[in-house]
């Protein structure tokens, strides 16, 4: 018995052996990537495309935040290389935002998993007032008189720059419309407060309403310089503020039908008759009470390199 018992296991370790030995083993599956670019866009336009290319074919889960995209959980690449799965993303807010995806490999047996590095964008904004119905946009120039120093050689007045030498004069000129009197200009007669707060000083300065050589804007002037001027180096944070004043009336869009013209004379459709094309205008319309004025704010949100900055007067 003992020797029956001997000889199976022979056997058996014999069977085993044959095995190993032939040669044939289960490979190791191939290391995935999985990278994704895009995701750049505007806020409440079009959806924005995000674009993953792996290295095989599969499934990708695509995240925001760390979190799955409603409806971009499982989406499926391409079949041939390159390997892209796309998602159409609706973001909630404007700003930074961190994007990622989930490979899923098709044939799991030859390809891993893999996670992708995280990709950083940002989700655009209007450079406009963000605060409605109010919308404002602002430029600065160079005040005309107080150019520096360095004036005859860099600097002419009046020219668009978001970089001053301390001892120049700059001036903000801001343009603002009013979406509840159907996109009417801010001017000094709809306008009960117009301002601007800037970091380091006390008091606002008041715009003021005018004509600019046949242009009519705000302007307020900051002056630069040795003190009681402004003179803080660096990055100058500034906040617009304006204020409508209240109205009895406002403008509401509304359309009409307007017959079509062609060279003087009425179309005529074949049905005889006159052809009309439906457009939009404004109407002007009371409201009781009177209709609080809105107030619309302003705070630069350009690139590092585009913001307004005062730098020192360069020595020889």
């Amino acid at each position: 018995m003992k020797k029956l018992i001997a000889s199976i296991a022979i056997g058996a370790m014999a069977l085993v052996g044959g095995v190993v030995g032939s040669g044939v083993a289960v490979a190791a599956p191939t290391a995935s990537t999985l990278i994704l670019s895009g995701g750049s866009g505007v806020f409440q336009l079009d959806p924005i495309t995000i674009n993953a290319t792996a290295s095989s074919a599969g499934l990708v889960a695509f995240k925001l935040g760390g979190k799955v995209i409603t409806g971009c959980d499982a989406v499926a690449t391409t079949s041939v290389s390159p390997f892209v799965a796309k998602c159409a993303w609706v973001p909630a807010a404007a700003g930074a935002a961190t994007l990622s995806g989930a490979f899923t490999p098709s044939d799991a047996a030859s390809f891993s998993p893999i996670d992708s590095p995280v990709l950083n964008v940002k989700v655009g904004v209007p450079t406009q007032g963000v605060v409605s119905p109010i919308h404002i946009y602002v430029d600065t120039v160079l005040a005309s008189g107080t150019s520096g120093a360095l004036g005859p050689r860099f600097g002419v007045s009046c020219a668009i720059t978001n970089e001053y030498i301390t001892g120049q004069g700059i001036v903000f000129r801001v343009y603002a419309n009013n979406s509840d009197q159907g996109g009417a200009v801010m001017d000094s007669k709809n306008t009960a407060k117009a301002y601007i707060e800037i970091a380091g000083i006390k008091d606002p300065l008041q715009l003021t309403y005018g004509n600019h050589t046949g242009i009519a804007f705000w302007t307020a002037i900051l002056k630069t310089g040795a003190a009681p001027l402004y003179n803080t180096l660096g990055v100058i944070n500034y906040k617009v503020t304006m204020v409508a004043k209240d109205s009895t009336t406002m403008k509401v869009l509304a359309t009409k039908l307007v017959a079509q013209v062609v060279n003087g004379k009425r179309v005529i459709g074949a049905d005889g008759k006159s052809v009309y094309d439906r457009v939009s205008y404004y109407r002007t319309v009371s409201v009781s009470p009177a209709l609080k004025g809105a107030t619309g704010t302003f705070t630069p949100n350009w690139t590092a390199a585009s913001l307004l900055t005062l730098f020192a007067l360069p020595t020889a």
